[in-house]
């Protein structure tokens, strides 16, 4: 037995059924994701027009406490990553710009974190119903080859194909049908998913803007300079 014959034994022996069982589970994961990321960019919704109006307001006043509360209060990742450039801001405007790279990147991080997995889902999933459908169609030509010569000399004159070949034809398409279905969703929730996450990282910029355009007003380390005491008479010698 060579190796052509070796595979199509093995084909035909298995079916298609595992294929399309395989991407039932890899649909369910897939949902779970969804639901998962749904929620959790959900979480992280604010209202940063608001966010960065108040922020420049406290700024402008010095009010650092304020800003420091008003971004507490924030459940937004773009919140978070200035936070984390205010906490810098004593040591001047380039402390306070990498503070929020690092932090910014961290952020990335959890906004990307499974979309991957919906990305190349949605890129595979109609190769894999594909290979299903290839696995129908060898069983359907092994049927084919398994009709005895003169029926099948019968069927070829009256122009009809055997009905077993046309049920693994049409068995074998439904394969092609479920990876679309299971490709589809994914790709179109992992497009919305990464149009967030670009929005979220441009707001996130924005904001953090502010917060440089003040310090560098400012000048750096002004942020959290107090006024001396006055030295005492005996000290003026």
């Amino acid at each position: 037995m060579n190796l052509v014959e070796w595979l199509q034994r093995l084909m035909t022996n298995f079916g298609a059924e595992w294929v399309l069982w395989v991407l039932l589970g890899l649909s369910v994961i897939s949902v779970a994701i969804m639901l998962e990321r749904a929620w959790f960019y959900h979480s992280l919704r604010d209202d940063t027009e608001r966010l960065s109006r108040e922020l420049r307001e406290r700024l402008r006043k010095s009010d650092l406490e304020g800003a420091r509360r008003l971004l507490d209060a924030s459940p937004s990742a773009e919140a978070a990553v200035v936070m984390s450039g205010l906490e810098e801001a004593d040591r001047g405007a380039k402390s306070a710009e990498e503070a929020m790279s690092g932090a910014k990147a961290l952020q990335r991080q959890k906004l990307e974190r499974r979309l991957a997995y919906l990305g190349t889902l949605g890129n595979n999933a109609p190769f894999v119903g594909l290979f299903g459908t290839v696995i129908g169609v060898v069983q359907a030509f092994e049927a084919l080859g398994r009709q005895d010569a003169a029926l099948a000399a019968t069927e070829a004159v009256s122009g009809m194909a055997p009905q077993e070949v046309m049920a693994a034809i049409a068995e074998a398409l439904v394969a092609t049908a479920v990876g679309l279905f299971v490709a589809i969703p994914a790709v179109a929730m992992y497009n919305i998913f990464q149009r967030r996450l670009r929005s979220i990282l441009a707001n996130t910029d924005a904001l953090g803007s502010v917060l440089l355009a003040h310090l560098l007003a400012t000048g750096p380390g002004t942020a959290s300079v107090r006024p001396s005491p006055a030295p005492a008479a005996g000290d003026a010698a």
